[in-house]
């Protein structure tokens, strides 16, 4: 099985919001507030703005559906931008698990959202602290 790699978030990331999940009955709200969040957001590119918001929106509920299905709540989903990117970073509380592309296991087997993050992002990277694991992936932006 093929692992993401392992890298800090991309650097000088401001905050913009954060969500704290405990169920999976909670995605369809951080669904419904990331994109209300996005949709304000001014350094979308206008022609690629609803293109970038749907990837996002997919990018988000699948890393939150996997931190809250094999990791350990509560999940945290943060919202990050720096001079280059929109950052997307989830965490949860499970640090025995190193995350892992699904590759060729059966399609009932699950494990296809980092394979979705990786498709749908430019970027995807994982670390961990003393008490998280984060799993990010980045998106583009104008100045």
């Amino acid at each position: 099985m093929e692992q993401i790699r392992t890298s800090p978030q991309p650097p000088h990331a401001e905050q913009l919001r954060v969500w704290t999940l405990t169920s999976a009955g909670e995605l369809r709200q951080l669904r419904a507030s990331l994109h209300q969040e996005l949709t304000s957001y001014p350094h979308l590119a206008a022609d690629d703005r609803e293109d970038i918001l749907d990837r996002i929106t997919l990018v988000a509920t699948e890393l939150a559906t996997n931190a809250i299905r094999h990791g350990i709540p509560p999940t945290e989903v943060r919202l990050l931008r720096n001079d280059e990117h929109l950052v997307l970073d989830v965490a949860d509380r499970d640090l025995s698990s190193i995350p892992e592309l699904a590759g060729t296991r059966p399609l009932h087997a699950g494990g296809r959202g980092l394979m979705l993050a990786r498709s749908f992002s430019l970027d995807v990277g994982w670390y961990a602290t003393h008490d998280t694991k984060h799993i990010w992936a980045t998106f583009p932006i104008q100045p």
